[in-house]
């Protein structure tokens, strides 16, 4: 079914919790494991149909973040999915709590029960007042981000629109281009430092509510971290710098030296060549026929799955006026159907997209075609982006098709900024671990806390000055801080994971691409440690780990250098 196709109804709210709560009733009472079996797999089907209606929501008003319609909608989705869950935590917790729990676990994957488990340790009805308002804090800060209309170049821009000023060959432009941007953020920096004030306060609420010293051990157990924790990941951290650090800057000092910049600003950045950064060859219907051409010479399901995406019209990938910025990978669960959404706008980040974001799409395609429970399509977020970074490495082959003479300079390019990504990577999550440590740390503490951890990582980051950015204000801009928690870490534990598909293909394409494949079967079924063992791939957080892949690395890049 084609996506404007899709009816959205909005839910009956009340009728779906006095449902849920029905069935929690009668699965206490049950007699035997095939009557909680089938209450079971009721409440699924009430859930799935509730997360189809809110997907849809979702994406529509994502789309346009002033219709009113959507707008109102979303709204009422901020303030009664809290009530939603906690009803269906009580299903849960009715299960959990069967005396038939060890017949049910026969049945269905330990994962399934790890979730649940899990689940039941985040929601609460005396937190439910919190949820709602987090929601809501989450919902201002995206369109307040998607309110900008800067003025530049004689056209009103986005955000998203102003990453071509960035990769401009004329220095004054990148640096007039950022000046711009910085006027924008500075000009709702007080909103944004409110928002953030508020949702580090509620979140803290909520985790000391419900028992915990703060919010780092619950924003963990909410993101289902059943197999590793904060002291693990500062361990890993360690790697990074160790490991990272030093090879990022190496990166950078020869890129400063290719594009002839002595003085080196973080303006220069995004600038790779000194002819201009590989750009894309063609609209965004050519990239799109040109993504249909490589996933049908990928493989067989590569094809057939992008096949469903055109033919279901479930991208949106222009940028417009009013559209949220960024892009992301949804699924809508009733119809089976993955959705991209994006913001296209000329740069290599276009065709990025329809590597990544395919990933996560085929990812989800994939299991739904292997895996029976809708609970289990997608793994925890951290095994999410395995398959969108593996992804954009697997069509580095193809590249040619996007960029003609200059694919070279993209492989180069893509890989190099892979590896630096991953120290702003691990910032930003030092960065959350000391806000959430510290709740009542003032909004100037928080930043100064920024500048030290982002010049720990990123050392030769010069902002020439730049006040906003010299204050601590460059994570701002950067929604996963806001919307989720923590997340942020896992682009780089899947980014160390990528990398092995990376080299491997190199070597052997047929088994890493039947490996990838067979990971993305397992959708949701193991935790994130359990997927790398069941696919022999090396664990992030496993000392040592790090540094044979970095070694291998260097050498590609030494070969390849463009």
């Amino acid at each position: 079914m084609k996506f404007n196709e899709m009816k959205y109804v909005r839910p009956d709210f009340d009728k779906i919790i006095e449902s849920l709560e029905n069935l929690a009733g009668r699965i206490n009472q049950a007699s035997n494991v095939d009557e909680i079996d089938s209450l079971f797999k009721e409440s699924q089907q009430i859930s799935m149909e509730f997360e189809t209606m809110a997907t849809l929501c979702s994406i529509r008003n994502s789309i346009n973040t002033i219709d009113e319609f959507y707008e109102q909608e979303q709204a009422i989705f901020d303030e009664k999915s809290a009530l939603v869950s906690n009803a269906l935590a009580k299903v849960n917790r009715a299960i959990i709590d069967s005396k038939y729990l060890m017949e049910l676990k026969k049945r269905y994957p330990a994962q399934l029960f790890n979730l649940m488990e899990t689940s039941l340790k985040c929601i609460d009805e005396k937190i439910i007042s919190e949820l709602i308002e987090e929601s809501k804090l989450v919902t201002e800060y995206s369109k307040l981000l998607a309110s900008a209309k800067i003025e530049f170049d004689g056209k009103i821009n986005n955000l998203s629109q102003m990453t071509v000023y960035a990769n401009s060959l004329d220095r004054s432009i990148r640096k007039a281009a950022e000046l711009k941007k910085v006027e924008f953020m500075e000009s709702i920096e007080e909103r944004v430092d409110e928002i953030y004030s508020k949702l580090v306060s509620v979140r803290d609420r909520m985790a000391k509510k419900l028992g915990y010293e703060n919010y780092i051990p619950f924003g963990y157990l909410r993101l289902n971290r059943t197999d590793y924790n904060s002291e693990d990941v500062a361990k890993y951290r360690k790697q990074v710098l160790e490991n990272v650090v030093p090879m990022a800057q190496k990166i950078i000092e020869l890129q400063s030296k290719r594009i002839g910049i002595p003085d080196f600003k973080a303006y220069d950045i995004p600038l790779f060549y000194p002819d201009g950064n590989p750009t894309p060859k063609g609209d965004k219907d050519v990239l799109v026929k040109n993504a249909q051409l490589m996933y049908h010479e990928l493989s067989k399901e590569t094809g057939e799955f992008f096949d469903f995406m055109i033919e279901n019209e479930l991208m949106d990938l222009d940028t417009r006026a009013n559209k949220q910025g960024g892009g992301y990978c949804t699924f809508i669960n009733k119809y089976k159907s993955p959705f991209i959404f994006s913001n296209f706008n000329g740069t290599m980040g276009d065709v990025d997209v329809l590597t990544h974001e395919a990933g996560h799409a085929f990812e989800v395609y994939t299991a739904a075609k292997n895996i029976p429970y809708s609970n289990l399509y997608w793994p925890t977020l951290e095994a999410c982006e395995i398959h969108s970074m593996s992804m954009e490495f697997f069509a580095h082959p193809w590249m040619d098709k996007f960029f003609g003479i200059d694919a070279e300079k993209y492989r180069y390019k893509h890989l190099a900024e892979a590896i630096t990504f991953i120290p702003y990577g691990v910032s930003v999550d030092e960065f959350q671990h000391f806000v959430y440590e510290n709740p009542n740390a003032t909004i100037d503490e928080r930043k100064a806390a920024w500048r030290e951890i982002e010049k720990k990582y990123t050392p030769n980051k010069d902002y020439d000055g730049i006040s906003y950015y010299e204050r601590g204000n460059y994570w701002c801009r950067q929604s996963h801080i806001f919307s989720t928690p923590f997340y942020y870490i896992d682009y780089t534990l899947a980014q160390v994971c990528a990398f092995q598909f990376f080299l491997l293909d190199r070597q052997n394409h047929s088994e890493a691409w039947k490996k990838y494949v067979d990971l993305c079967k397992l959708g949701g079924s193991l935790s994130f440690t359990n997927l790398l063992k069941e696919v022999s791939l090396k664990n992030p957080f496993t000392e040592g780990s790090l540094k044979p892949i970095m070694d291998d690395l260097e050498k590609v890049l030494e070969e390849e250098q463009v």
